[in-house]
């Protein structure tokens, strides 16, 4: 979607009433480009253009001006009443700088050309032009109508002959048109214009109104947005989102010499869709809801629970791939285009038609060469051989390349030992990827190596989910912030800064809660502000049901809270709710609970809710360095270390000894079943880098 603007150059600095343009893809918007002047704008709309048609994409192009002018007008103007030969016109005529043009002058050029005076006016300058009256009430008998169809149709739109003054469109259509008819011309038959034309190419063209969701502009706008810039984005989106069957049905209305405004008479189902949610619906309020009782929650129980109920809770963006690493793909990437693009040389070399015989061969060789981005634009007749470069495409008549070591060659020949099948040392077109291939799934979390890909498949933006918010909370009156005076009857915050760490090394954006006192009343403000500003909330503390367990004493209030009795060694308690639609995962207060709660049960969750697909960590079997006898009942989890290729775990299991988590490099699993362990049996082996997001 292109707001298009009838003056001139306005800066480097994003303005409103400028030149602003906005691609969506399936719901999904990308950045709006603020664009200085109408050349600049022009060349961006052609290179963007070009670059979808490449890709097999098909266009939906929209500009917010008239596409044509009242009955009578073109018929007056140039004979014709084919709307097109009046953006020719205005193509011939049209003088356009990014410091001036010569659109008051056209206009008085063209009242002149009509009886009375009129119909264009609003004269922007201060020195007078001629036959351009200042003042719409100034023309008389001119002989045309004042609006289009659309415009009578549209409440609120402005008539095309007024140049100048707040509202005015008249200029934007004398400066659009021109670009416009250039589009024409240069994407030929792959372009048509609705509705003078069927849209039925690649790129088509159609004149909107933003104005036709302005309710939805002003409810949806964010504070110190940019008016222009928000609804071109949200109209881009809108138009995305609908059902191609409702798209073609507002494509579908009768050809008028006067064109006419796209969804114009569905201006209560743009409002709608506008004004949908555009991150997905919330979790329901049930979905932590697990059957209570006595029994404690086996941890697979826990994890398969979470798995089956939690969801994307984050919207999408569009990207360019260069900023899309470490995002989850919000859908899946197919390649725009084969790669390699075409059969080329895997080798320095010479090409030729194959195979070649045993023993000594020679050919003649052709004057030139075939490097890669300067392809021989000619075919290398049969017999013959030409001179190849590494990645070069296969001139026609080449399918073989052998490699320069083993030849040898004069200007005119080469000379080398046989034999030499066909197709060696050269790559077919495609097969590392063909046009269409879904080379990436969604869910998956982008890697430097994926941009290589998708980039080597034409692939220039992504849709990928939003990094997702999530807030850290400690809660307690015996906390104190790391280096600030306590007493004995204090501890210092180590939750908060460690699972704040965590949450950033799994590339989350951390949103930083504070600490929370005993005091329900101030907790649920920092809830309320929490589930404002973040995607997730993770707290620590007041998980339990004790009477200073004040998480779980206002999630329980919400309907939506469960308290999960866990059978696992440290942790137990996990509380969880929504807060005004926010999930929150209370975790024990105990740092080492707190610690293997975040990696077991947040981890997995947390990747989700961002968007990406559920993974197990990954572990090993090794033999122990230590014996020991487990109980029945719970899934424990020890700090461990490898030495000597064998796993130590830490001398104490109190889960208060915090320094164990810097000592160990992982955790030793021990399920659920009574055990004996000595030295030398295998154990699970969970090092800590296998807990990556």
């Amino acid at each position: 979607m292109v707001d298009w603007s009838g003056g001139n150059d306005r800066g480097p600095t994003p303005k409103k009433d400028a030149i602003w343009v906005c691609a969506a893809r399936d719901g999904v918007t990308d950045a709006p480009i603020y664009l200085r002047n109408r050349q600049l704008a022009e060349e961006w709309i052609k290179a963007f253009l070009a670059e979808e048609v490449d890709a097999g994409h098909r266009v939906l192009a929209g500009f917010d001006f008239a596409f044509g002018y009242p009955v009578g007008f073109g018929k007056a103007l140039t004979g014709s009443d084919d709307p097109f030969a009046v953006w020719d016109w205005f193509a011939q005529r049209v003088k356009d700088a990014p410091d001036t043009n010569n659109r008051f002058d056209l206009a008085g050029e063209i009242n002149a050309m009509f009886p009375g005076i009129g119909p264009f006016w609003g004269n922007g300058r201060k020195q007078d032009v001629p036959h351009l009256p200042r003042k719409g009430n100034d023309r008389s008998g001119h002989g045309l109508p004042e609006k289009r169809v659309a415009e009578q149709e549209a409440k609120g739109a402005f008539p095309v002959w007024q140049l100048a003054g707040a509202g005015a469109v008249g200029s934007q259509v004398i400066m659009g048109l021109p670009m416009l008819a250039r589009l024409r011309a240069e994407f030929g038959r792959a372009l048509r214009v609705w509705p003078f034309e069927a849209p039925d190419a690649p790129i088509a063209i159609v004149e909107i109104w933003p104005s036709l969701i302005a309710k939805a502009v002003t409810a949806t706008m964010p504070e110190g947005q940019i008016k222009d810039a928000h609804q071109v984005a949200l109209l881009a989106q809108t138009l995305s989102r609908l059902p191609p069957a409702r798209l073609e049905a507002m494509l579908d209305v009768p050809c008028t010499t006067e064109g006419s405004i796209l969804g114009l008479d569905q201006v209560r189902l743009l409002e709608e869709v506008a004004m949908a949610p555009a991150t997905p619906p919330p979790l329901k309020n049930d979905c932590f809801a697990m059957p209570q009782g006595a029994h404690w929650t086996p941890v697979d129980e826990a994890l398969a629970h979470l798995r089956a109920q939690l969801r994307p809770v984050t919207g999408v963006e569009n990207l360019p791939i260069a900023l899309a690493a470490g995002r989850f793909l919000a859908q899946d990437v197919q390649a725009a285009r084969a790669h390699p693009p075409a059969p080329n040389a895997a080798v320095d070399g010479y090409g030729f038609a194959g195979p070649a015989e045993a023993g000594v061969q020679r050919m003649p060789l052709i004057p030139g060469r075939a490097a890669a981005g300067a392809p021989y634009p000619a075919s290398v007749p049969q017999g013959s051989a030409i001179r190849i470069l590494t990645g070069a495409n296969l001139p026609v008549g080449v399918d073989t390349v052998i490699l320069q070591e083993d030849v040898t060659a004069t200007p005119s020949e080469i000379a080398f030992h046989g034999p030499l099948k066909k197709g060696a040392n050269a790559r077919k077109e495609g097969e590392d990827m063909v046009a269409g291939q879904t080379i990436l799934t969604s869910e998956r979390r982008l890697s430097p190596a994926d941009l290589g890909t998708m980039a080597a498949a034409g692939i220039g933006r992504v849709a990928v989910r939003q990094r997702l918010r999530v807030g850290v909370l400690s809660t307690g009156d015996e906390l104190r912030d790391p280096g600030a005076p306590a007493d004995a009857g204090q501890i210092y915050d180590a939750n908060r800064p460690m699972l704040s760490a965590l949450i950033k090394h799994w590339d989350y954006t951390v949103v930083d809660l504070g600490r929370a006192p005993d005091d329900r009343a101030k907790l649920r403000a920092i809830l309320d502000k929490g589930a404002a500003d973040c995607d997730v909330i993770l707290s620590s503390g007041g998980a339990s049901a004790g009477d200073e367990d004040h998480m779980s004493a206002l999630l329980e209030g919400t309907g939506s809270f469960a308290l999960w009795r866990i059978a696992v060694k440290p942790g137990r308690p996990l509380a969880l709710g929504l807060w005004n639609n926010t999930p929150v995962f209370g975790l024990p207060g105990n740092p080492v609970a707190a610690m293997v709660c975040a990696l077991i049960f947040a981890r997995p969750a947390l990747r989700v809710l961002a968007g990406g697909s559920w993974t197990e960590p990954q572990s090993y079997q090794l033999p122990a360095a230590f014996s020991k006898s487990k109980k029945a009942g719970r899934r424990e989890y020890l700090r461990a270390r490898i030495t000597d290729g064998k796993v130590e775990i830490f001398t104490s299991e109190g889960s208060g000894r915090i320094s164990g988590l810097s000592w160990a490099t992982g955790l030793v699993a021990l399920d659920d079943p009574a055990q004996t362990i000595a030295l030398g049996d295998p154990v699970t082996y969970i090092p800590f880098y296998s807990f990556e997001p």
